[in-house]
C-alpha cells in the first residue's frame, strides 16, 4: 500500500461522512427520512437497489466461493440478483403502491392488524444481524488496509455507517449507496476483473491449471445451489431492508423497471466474483482460507492508485449493506415494535419533524447496539444463516400468501409465523445451524400451518380487504385507511 491508495481510501471515507451532511439538508418529514421521499428516479433507484444487496458477503464473499468452487461459486449472488428479478416483476408495483413504511404494516393492511408485532419482532432479529454481520466485515477490510486491531476496525467503520446514517437517513443512505455503486462498478467489474484474467495468463491458462470442475455449471453442488435459491431468492422478496428501498421509488414504473435493472447488475456481479475468484485460485493455490482470495489479489495484483480504489469497493460494498440494514432495522423498532407497544397509531405517509428526530435517535440506539454486538460476535456465517432462515421459514409465507391468495387471514398468517420459525429454530439445534433440512422443513410446517388454519377460521373483513385492494391498485384510500392501529388484533 502506497500513500496514493491510502489517499483514495481517506478521500472516499471523508465524502460519506459530506454526503451524509447533504442528505440531513434534504430532509424534513418522515418520509423523507425514511424512504428519501418516495422520489427516487430510475438511475438513482437502480443504483441504490444494487448497492443495498450486494454487499460484503456478495464481494468478498462471492469471491471466496469461486476461489473455492469455481465459476460454479456464483450461485449464491446469482440467487440474490433472481430474487431481485422476481420481486421487481412480480410483486414490486403492488408494494410501491402500499405507500408503507414497514413489512408489518402491510400485514397490519392485509389482516387487519392481528400479527404486525409479531412479524415486527422476527423482522427486527433479521435486519439486526444483517447489520452485524455486514458490520464484521469491517475488521477484514480495514485489517488490510491499515493493519487495524479487529474491534478499532469495527468500531471506526461502524461509526462512519452510524454518522451519515442517522444524519440523513435514506436521502444519505441514496447518495452514498449512489457513490458506492459506481465505486464497485468501476473497481470490481473493470478494474478488478480484467487485471485478475490477465494476471492468471487468461481463460486458456486458468482451464490447464484447474480441475474440470471448476469451470462446470453445478460444481458446487445441485442441493447447495437450490439452497441458495430458497434462503437468498426468497430472502429477497420479503427483506424489510429491500422492501424499504422499493418504497423510494417514484411510481410504479420506476420499482419494476429500476429493480429489473439491478437484478440483471446482480446476474453480471456474480459472474465477475467467480471468475475472479478463479484466477485467484490459479495465481495463489494455497490459501489459508477462501475469503482471503479477494484482499490477496488486489494486494498483490493491482497497481498504485487502482489497489486503493478497488479496497474501496470493497469497503463500499460492506457499507451500502451495513446502512440499509441499520436503517431498516431502527424503522421496525420504532414504528412495528415501540409504537405498538406504546399504543401509538402508525402513520405511513408525512410525518413530523419531531418524528424525524425519534426515527434518528433510533438509528443511533441501533447502531451502537450492532457495534457492541459485532465486537462480540465471531461467527458471521452463522449467524447470517440463522437470520435468513428465521426471516424466510416464519414470513415467506403469510407475506406471499397476504399478496396472492384472498383467503388467508391474520389468524393463519400468525400461526404460520409462529410455526415456521418455531420449526426452523428447532431444526437448527437439532440439525446444526448450517444444514439445509431447517429452511425446508419449516417452509413447508409454515405452509399447512397458514393454509389449515385461514381454512378453520373466519375470513379477512370484507372492509379491510377492499381497503387492501384499493391501496394495491393505488386508488385513493379513505381517510380512516390513512392510517394503521398499532394494537389492533392485539
Amino acid at each position: 500500500m502506497t500513500a496514493v491508495d491510502y489517499t483514495v481510501i481517506v478521500v472516499y471515507l471523508a465524502g460519506m461522512l459530506a454526503l451524509g451532511w447533504w442528505g440531513m439538508r434534504r430532509t424534513t418529514s418522515t418520509s423523507d427520512f425514511l424512504v428519501a421521499g418516495r422520489r427516487l428516479g430510475p438511475f438513482m433507484y437502480s443504483g441504490t437497489m444494487a448497492a443495498i444487496v450486494l454487499g460484503g458477503a456478495s464481494t468478498i464473499g462471492g469471491v471466496g466461493l469461486g476461489y473455492q468452487y469455481g465459476l460454479s461459486g456464483a450461485w449464491m449472488v446469482i440467487a440474490i440478483g433472481l430474487g431481485l428479478l422476481a420481486l421487481s416483476v412480480f410483486f414490486s408495483a403492488r408494494i410501491a403502491r402500499l405507500k408503507v413504511y414497514t413489512v408489518s404494516q402491510m400485514l397490519d393492511l392485509r389482516y387487519g392488524g392481528s400479527s404486525g408485532l409479531i412479524s415486527g419482532i422476527v423482522m427486527w432479529g433479521y435486519t439486526l444481524m444483517l447489520a452485524v454481520t455486514s458490520t464484521i466485515a469491517y475488521a477484514t477490510i480495514f485489517d488490510v488496509i491499515f493493519g487495524l486491531d479487529r474491534v478499532i476496525a469495527i468500531v471506526l467503520g461502524g461509526a462512519i455507517v452510524v454518522c451519515y446514517s442517522t444524519l440523513g437517513g435514506m436521502w444519505s443512505i441514496t447518495l452514498t449507496d449512489m457513490v458506492q455503486f459506481v465505486v464497485k462498478t468501476v473497481g470490481v467489474l473493470l478494474l478488478l476483473l480484467p487485471i485478475a484474467v490477465v494476471k492468471a495468463g487468461g481463460f486458456g491458462a486458468m482451464k490447464s491449471e484447474l480441475p474440470h470442475g471448476y469451470f462446470s455449471p453445478m460444481g458446487i453442488g445441485g442441493q447447495t445451489v437450490f439452497t441458495y435459491v430458497l434462503i437468498y431468492s426468497f430472502g429477497m422478496l420479503i427483506g424489510q431492508d429491500i422492501w424499504q428501498r422499493v418504497f423510494t421509488a417514484r411510481d410504479d414504473k420506476v420499482a419494476r423497471r429500476g429493480g429489473t435493472a439491478a437484478g440483471t447488475y446482480c446476474l453480471a456481479y456474480a459472474v465477475a466474483g467467480a471468475v475472479i475468484g478463479t484466477a485467484a485460485r490459479v495465481l495463489y493455490p494455497k490459501l489459508d482460507a477462501p475469503d482471503d482470495a479477494f484482499a490477496t489479489i488486489v494486494k498483490d495484483s493491482l497497481p498504485v492508485g487502482v489497489k486503493g480504489l478497488v479496497l474501496a469497493a470493497a469497503l463500499s460494498a460492506v457499507m451500502s449493506t451495513s446502512s440499509g440494514a441499520l436503517i431498516a432495522c431502527a424503522t421496525v423498532a420504532n414504528n412495528d415494535i415501540w409504537a405498538r407497544l406504546r399504543g401509538r397509531t402508525l402513520r405511513t405517509s408525512g410525518g413530523s419533524h419531531d418524528e424525524v428526530g425519534g426515527n434518528r435517535v433510533f438509528i443511533l440506539v441501533m447502531g451502537i447496539a450492532v457495534v457492541g454486538i459485532s465486537v462480540a460476535l465471531n461467527n458471521v456465517v452463522e449467524a447470517l444463516t440463522v437470520a435468513y432462515n428465521v426471516l424466510v421459514g416464519g414470513l415467506l409465507m403469510p407475506i406471499l400468501g397476504g399478496l396472492l391468495w384472498k383467503r388467508g387471514t391474520g389468524a393463519g398468517a400468525l400461526a404460520s409465523v409462529g410455526v415456521g420459525g418455531l420449526t426452523v429454530i428447532a431444526l437448527m439445534g437439532w440439525k446444526g445451524i448450517l444444514a439445509n433440512e431447517p429452511i425446508y422443513f419449516g417452509l413447508l410446517a409454515s405452509l399447512v400451518a397458514y393454509v389449515a388454519v385461514s381454512l378453520a377460521t373466519k375470513p379477512t373483513d370484507a372492509a379491510i380487504l377492499d381497503a387492501w385492494r384499493r391501496r394495491l391498485a393505488g386508488e385513493p384510500a379513505a381517510p380512516a385507511s390513512e392510517t394503521t392501529p398499532a394494537t389492533a388484533g392485539a
